[in-house]
């Protein structure tokens, strides 16, 4: 962290809600350190533009043009599918759990709730999914993947299959 600031990376969020309060979820989405302004419309783009770059020269901001991208109609964009319908999961995220092998050691389980958190966004309810998981990680007894983490972890499965 810069000048020994541990608590930057919450300050800039704070900061970033703030400027974009009027944007964010109509024509913009934020996401710590990134900035997506998506239109319905193609000829309403440049307006919301014109409207994201008039917040950042108000508020003396400065983009990376280097890590600038502009005029993303389909793909894959900061590790999401953007499409006209919107921002959906990565498959290849989905995948990667799905094809994860049953936990062994307390790392495995660590890997596991790390690839869940990437698609946490996209999962109704992904607390009370992951809760057996996050129990296994707080036990103070060595690694206890028993019968009822077993099936949380295959209704995990099942439900990435028919994801939303």
């Amino acid at each position: 962290m810069p000048f020994g600031l541990k608590n930057a990376g919450a300050m800039y969020q704070r900061l970033v809600n703030k400027v974009f309060e009027s944007l964010i979820s109509k024509t913009m989405e934020v996401y710590v350190d990134d900035i997506i302004t998506k239109s319905v419309k193609e000829a309403d783009h440049v307006r919301d533009l014109e409207e994201t770059f008039k917040l950042l020269r108000t508020y003396v901001m400065k983009l990376n043009p280097n890590k600038c991208t502009f005029a993303v109609r389909l793909g894959k964009f900061l590790g999401y599918m953007i499409n006209q319908w919107g921002i959906e999961a990565n498959p290849d995220k989905i995948r990667a759990i799905l094809q994860i092998r049953l936990p062994r050691t307390i790392k495995d389980v660590q890997k596991l709730t790390r690839c869940i958190a990437v698609l946490d966004r996209f999962m109704s309810r992904s607390v009370d999914k992951c809760l057996p998981f996050f129990k296994v990680l707080k036990r103070k007894t060595p690694f206890g993947w028993d019968e009822k983490v077993e099936k949380a972890f295959q209704r995990l499965k099942e439900y990435l299959e028919h994801l939303p």
